[in-house]
């Protein structure tokens, strides 16, 4: 029985599977399985080593993204200057790593873009300065801005954004999240907002934020999907890119590694969207 699955912990409400069982039955892939693995960076190890010819891949999140890499054999160009595989794919006895969390974003920026009629950021601020700050990073290359500004708490220890960016070729004006006075700055002069931040910890910035008209924001964040930064944007007349977009672009990389085929993301998205409406009914944490 061929299967993949996501790994991390915790992880038992990941909605990998709901997404990636979508794009399989749009596919036409009957009699795969697509399961919720518990791993931490300490079971990491044995579980990576005990892998099989019916894995058909892997989409792995925190703690795993970095912890996963010298485990494997042959890691993408764009992983390794990122410094985070979100996705592992093995082939003939080789595991081989990458990052689709890089093209999720650009992704959801430009489908944002698109369906606002605005023009293309040229200008970002990053808040955060870990493995999804650094994928912020590597899509805004994508977007064509190579020099942006990173505002977090501290910016050293294991996977830091510092060295994401060295690697990268891209230029960061570093900002410490106590300067309230230089991130207020910063955030309403960008064009682009990137919150990698996690649920709540951007509220104080959002109170004091002045929104321009058509300015940017993604947050990462998508349960609860109303939060105060993307209030603020709205009430403004910002733009939103959805993190529920980010999720399902990232993923549909994913499953072309996987299988060797393009799935439909529009699919992808009803799936996810369907689960999310009946979480909230339920009352399901996320």
């Amino acid at each position: 029985m061929t299967w993949a699955a996501v790994i991390g912990s915790p992880i038992e409400h990941s909605l990998s599977p709901v997404i990636h069982r979508a794009a399989w039955a749009q596919l036409g892939i009957d009699g795969w399985e697509y399961h919720r693995l518990e791993q931490d960076t300490d079971s990491l190890p044995g579980f990576i080593a005990g892998l099989g010819a019916d894995c058909a891949g892997l989409s792995v999140t925190m703690p795993c993204k970095q912890a996963v890499m010298p485990l494997l054999d042959v890691i993408d160009p764009l992983a390794s200057a990122v410094g985070a595989v979100n996705t592992v794919v093995p082939s003939s006895g080789v595991l081989a790593g990458f990052n689709t969390d890089v093209t999720g974003i650009a992704s959801a920026v430009r489908r944002a873009c698109s369906l606002a009629g605005c023009s293309a950021p040229s200008s970002a601020l990053v808040l955060g300065a870990r493995a999804t700050a650094s994928s912020a990073l590597a899509a805004l290359g994508e977007l064509g801005i190579t020099s942006s500004t990173v505002a977090a708490r501290r910016f050293g220890g294991p996977g830091s954004v510092v060295a994401a960016a060295s690697r990268l070729g891209v230029t960061i004006e570093q900002i410490l999240w106590s300067d309230s006075e230089a991130v207020d700055r910063a955030a309403s002069s960008v064009d682009l907002v990137i919150s990698t931040l996690p649920a709540s910890a951007a509220d104080p910035l959002a109170e004091r934020l002045r929104v321009r008209e058509g300015q940017i924001l993604l947050d990462v964040v998508y349960s609860p999907r109303d939060t105060a930064l993307r209030r603020a944007f709205e009430s403004a007349g910002g733009v939103v890119a959805e993190g529920t977009d980010m999720l399902v672009f990232q993923a549909g990389a994913q499953v072309q590694l996987m299988t060797g085929r393009s799935p439909d993301t529009g699919v992808m998205r009803e799936a996810l969207e369907e689960e999310l409406g009946r979480r909230s009914r339920e009352g399901s944490s996320l």
